[in-house]
């Protein structure tokens, strides 16, 4: 699999974009969800990768600034055709790696909550993230789930 920096211009992340929305509004309410669409991960500020196997998409990841101390992950999605192959893993590995070299102190995120969400939770404890409260413009929300890690150059 290669993870390359994407430019938001393909006909396959603009699908997998739109599945991950429908999929976040089938499982929240609207005023509860915070993925970003195609136009706002082209904000200065994010960086935005998808995940190749071979010709076909796998997945996708996006880093977000909220300062020099202090990123947060946005867009995390696997295509349904490479579910537990270990995409989320590398992804979120390259993300944190990628996070560290800029020298962010800590990465957080937001996620849903409820089943649907228990495999993403998941995910991120085995990678180090604890839970935390709301960060950023986040307010508490019975929909949202937080969580973060500590980070060092050797991340």
């Amino acid at each position: 699999m290669r993870i390359v920096e994407d430019d938001l211009r393909g006909p396959e992340i603009a699908a997998l974009l739109r599945e991950h929305l429908a999929a976040m509004h089938e499982h929240s309410p609207s005023e509860s969800v915070h993925a970003l669409d195609l136009e706002a991960l082209r904000a200065p500020g994010i960086t935005f990768w998808s995940a190749w196997s071979g010709a076909t998409l796998a997945g996708c990841g996006a880093l977000k600034e909220l300062d020099a101390t202090h990123g947060e992950l946005k867009s995390m999605r696997t295509a349904t055709t490479h579910l537990r192959q270990g995409v989320a893993s590398a992804i979120l590995e390259h993300l944190v790696a990628v996070a560290a070299d800029r020298g962010y102190r800590r990465l957080s995120l937001e996620t849903g909550s409820g089943p649907a969400f228990e495999p993403a939770h998941a995910l991120y404890r085995r990678h180090g993230f604890v839970a935390c409260g709301p960060f950023g413009d986040y307010a508490a929300d019975p929909f949202s789930r937080f969580f973060t890690r500590t980070l060092d150059r050797s991340a």
